[in-house]
């Protein structure tokens, strides 16, 4: 067997990944982050949400999508979310989500309050009242933990805490403003003292809020009167009492090789139709097997909202606008595959980096509010949504909706972790665009 082609195409895929990383940095680096919101300002904001009208139906508490839905509530409480009762405009992504929010909560190898910690500054930096209201209060849940973390962020004193746990909420507040996160060098601060499959979960942990964030705020939904009782408490948070002083390499679980196992059949097994991207596993899988429950969570929620009424042309053109927004290398080259896949015309690929002058209005309407939530999810207004709900319908903009969060959540994931591109991948975005990088802004 002659080696020296495959070699030679691994050799490529990493310098495409380094032009690729090295072109993204340089965009990234001529936007200044906006000022974080303090907690105390969110709060009263959050407590004037209570009277906002959600865009979206909310389904009462007792339909029958909601019915047996697991919950952050005592049961008998009678309390469900206001997430979840819009997302009853799709009923077969309900349970499913409310398993994932659950799942990355409080499954996993790390603390839970040290996760919502980074969850509540991943609201405070997205500036989103409904969500820091909610994960305030799922903090002080956890106990003494929880407490401590939330009174630094209270006071902005995150300079104070242990090593770790500053460096873990750093990576969730630079990976918000920026999907590619940490400098090389303060990542190697992180790798200090987090494993490989603990860097996953924490990356997991930001890329899941800032979907959930985006999403409260793309939805408008406003904060329940009970989340700001303090006698209307969650349900006991699971006692963590996983080791806290691990071996000093990461072992390998035995819900890591299952896992592992089953997604490689599945990705084996081949997809009918132009609906997957002809590359097999994937590397953000492979990444994600790290953490196998929340692997698990994300994709079985990915599958319930498999099925789409605004059809995969209109998916795949929010999740390429969403990716040039953040600068995402690899999310980039892989919608490119998936619309060249469902014949998009070079031409307009082509075009379509540069403007939307090739878009069709309905293209342009998904688009245009996608970009919005990506890079402003606090400022989205009613007005942005009423055009997406007259083009789409009801399940159809909660469908945008959801698409925008996906890839602020994929973004995330794989360039803030630098994952290398798949070199059929990387073949076919240099088959359109002539070049090995993406366009300078």
């Amino acid at each position: 067997m002659n080696i020296r082609p495959i070699r030679a195409a691994r050799l490529a895929a990493a310098a495409v990944a380094c032009v690729l990383l090295s072109l993204s940095a340089a965009t990234a680096a001529t936007a200044a982050p906006a000022a974080i919101a303090s907690l105390g300002d969110l709060d009263t904001q959050a407590r004037a949400k209570t009277r906002a009208t959600a865009r979206v139906p909310l389904a009462p508490a007792t339909s029958d999508a909601l019915r047996g839905t697991e919950t952050f509530e005592p049961a008998g409480s009678g309390r469900v979310p206001n997430y979840l009762r819009a997302l009853a405009v799709k009923p077969s992504v309900v349970k499913p989500f409310a398993h994932l929010i659950r799942t990355f909560t409080y499954e996993g190898t790390l603390s839970p309050a040290l996760k919502l910690a980074m969850a509540t500054r991943i609201a405070q930096v997205n500036r989103s009242a409904y969500a820091t209201a909610h994960l305030v209060r799922l903090l002080k849940n956890t106990g003494p933990d929880g407490e401590a973390l939330l009174a630094r962020l209270r006071a902005n004193q995150l300079d104070q805490l242990a090593p770790a746990d500053r460096l873990a909420l750093r990576w969730a507040e630079l990976q918000t403003q920026d999907i590619h996160g940490m400098t090389d060098e303060e990542f190697r601060q992180l790798r200090g003292y987090y494993s490989d499959s603990e860097v996953v979960e924490l990356t997991f942990t930001v890329c899941f809020f800032n979907y959930f964030s985006r999403m409260v705020e793309g939805l408008g939904l406003p904060v329940e009167p009970w989340v700001l009782d303090a006698t209307a408490k969650p349900a006991a948070a699971p006692a963590w009492t996983r080791d806290r002083l691990p071996a000093r390499v990461a072992l390998i679980s035995d819900a890591e090789i299952d896992g592992s196992s089953a997604a490689l059949r599945a990705a084996r097994q081949p997809v009918a139709g132009n609906a997957g991207l002809g590359i097999g596993m994937a590397n953000s899988q492979r990444a994600m097997m790290r953490v196998p429950a929340l692997a698990a969570a994300w994709r079985d929620f990915g599958a319930a909202n498999g099925t789409s009424q605004i059809g995969r042309d209109i998916l795949l053109q929010i999740s390429f606008a969403v990716s040039m927004v953040n600068g995402c290398r690899y999310c980039t080259i892989h919608q490119v595959v998936g619309l060249r896949r469902i014949g998009v015309d070079a031409t307009k690929l082509l075009a379509m980096e540069k403007d939307d002058s090739a878009l069709t209005p309905r293209e342009k309407t998904a688009v245009l509010f996608a970009r919005k939530l990506t890079s402003t999810p606090a400022a989205v207004t009613d007005a942005d949504y009423a055009p997406v709900r007259k083009e789409f319908g009801e399940q159809g903009a909660l469908e945008v909706v959801l698409q925008t969060c996906n890839f602020a959540f994929m973004n995330r994931f794989t360039d803030g972790l630098h994952l290398p591109s798949e070199d059929e991948a990387i073949k076919i975005y240099r088959e359109v665009y002539g070049r090995e990088g993406l366009r300078r802004q």
